[in-house]
């Protein structure tokens, strides 16, 4: 399980960063003023030639590529919601190097992200714990005989 956390981790980094980037690149290019068709191809158009912005494209790729080597590894349910914990590194991200201010509440929010990752990786190993006990004959939970 460790080496998962690791891909994870790192994986959650580049999404950060893509983050990041993508964040820059936009200011860059400048609001999308009305959603119509010209307006559109504008803002794609600039995109698409912004240095920032496919950067960010490429780290949020990195980010999909980590995840899909976590989900063939191990179960969605487990995987899926420890992602969540790239909205604290992107959160993090955002107030260090995009110099964001982050509402006390909104830090919160954070710690509460945080907690149910935390209860996520528990519960996957209490499950690797019953399933060595049912391995060894022992009943999950119970009294060992």
């Amino acid at each position: 399980m460790v080496k998962l956390l690791i891909i994870l981790l790192i994986g959650l980094v580049f999404e950060a960063i893509g983050v990041v980037l993508l964040s820059q690149g936009l200011k860059q290019i400048g609001p999308l003023n009305r959603v119509t068709a010209p307006e559109v191809v504008r803002i794609v158009r600039r995109g698409a030639a912004n240095a920032r912005i496919l950067l960010g494209v490429f780290f949020e790729a990195l980010f999909f590529a980590s995840l899909l080597v976590l989900m063939s590894r191990s179960d969605v349910s487990f995987v899926w919601p420890l992602t969540s914990l790239g909205f604290v590194l992107t959160t993090l991200a955002a107030h260090l190097i995009l110099k964001e201010q982050v509402s006390v509440l909104r830090w919160c929010g954070v710690c509460l992200i945080m907690l149910g990752a935390g209860l996520i990786t528990w519960t996957e190993h209490q499950r690797s714990n019953d399933a060595h006990a049912f391995s060894e004959g022992r009943v999950p939970g119970g009294p060992d005989r």
